[in-house]
């Protein structure tokens, strides 16, 4: 499994309460010369949820992975709560499915585990009252009856709710989700987007990237439009219209419009689950 999927890299670090939860300002990576993201900033206050969207390569993984504090920026500052990425045991952070190693010999109930290490602290056991509470957090997703199974043996979306779980028992306050619904049939993404409506009920901020740009408008209260800079974000109405589509899409964008007036989107660069640096 990889280090940034299931190897918490946290600590205890103190939360400005003034802060907000998540504070990015003039945030750019750049990759052999390359920019993936420019001159990003924004913030987010506790019990957001706001979904990620914009073209494959658009910089949305590579976001993710500066805020987790798994990649340096090359200039602009990330803050947790008022201080930087690193050291903080709030952010639990969940790659897309193609970065994780699912032959790793790990039961369900260890990998949910795994996000209390940042309490128990390294190479201590944990207590009845850690399996306590990783066993809570699976039944709260309705995994506690795959607790033994091994991770790899799961569907998608057995393995998107133990990371959720994972998550829960980790305690986290902020959660990352590159692509959690990719994949998945129906049924499993609404068991997806319920748990993260449960999430949001506990003042848990949530950031989500997806292609889904009905989901998008449909289960989040504010979107974030990115295309290696940050083409629009507010209110799905405000940002999911056809100028700012086109702005991000470009050519891949094929506009439709309906008879109501809406507009929809068909994006053909998003075939496929690859990473999205």
């Amino acid at each position: 499994m990889t280090t940034s999927s299931f190897t918490p890299l946290y600590a205890h670090v103190h939360h400005d309460p003034d802060a907000p939860i998540l504070d990015v300002e003039k945030l750019s990576v750049d990759f052999d010369g390359r920019a993936a993201l420019q001159d990003i900033s924004f913030h987010l206050h506790a019990g957001e949820r706001v979904a990620v969207v914009g073209p494959n390569g658009a910089g949305k993984s590579t976001l993710f992975k500066v805020v987790a504090g798994v990649l340096p920026p090359t200039s602009g500052q990330v803050k947790i709560s008022g201080f930087g990425p690193r050291g903080h045991i709030c952010i639990a952070y969940v790659p897309q499915r193609s970065q994780v190693d699912w032959h790793f010999p790990a039961s369900v109930a260890d990998v949910v585990m795994m996000g209390r290490i940042g309490q128990v602290g390294f190479f201590r056991w944990p207590r009845h009252s850690d399996w306590d509470i990783v066993h809570s957090a699976l039944d709260e997703v309705g995994m506690d009856s795959q607790a033994d199974r091994q991770i790899g043996e799961l569907s998608g979306g057995q393995q998107q709710r133990t990371f959720l779980a994972r998550a829960m028992a980790q305690e986290a306050e902020l959660v990352l989700m590159d692509e959690p619904l990719n994949g998945l049939d129906i049924p499993s993404q609404e068991a997806i987007l319920s748990l993260l409506e449960k999430l949001h009920q506990k003042k848990i901020t949530v950031l989500v990237a997806t292609h889904d740009l009905g989901q998008a408008g449909s289960h989040f209260e504010r979107v974030m439009l990115l295309n290696h800079r940050l083409i629009r974000f507010g209110p799905p109405g405000e940002v999911l219209n056809g100028d700012n589509l086109l702005l991000a899409y470009g050519s891949h964008a094929q506009l439709i419009k309906g008879k109501d007036g809406s507009t929809t989107l068909a994006d053909s660069c998003c075939d496929g689950d690859g990473d999205d640096e």
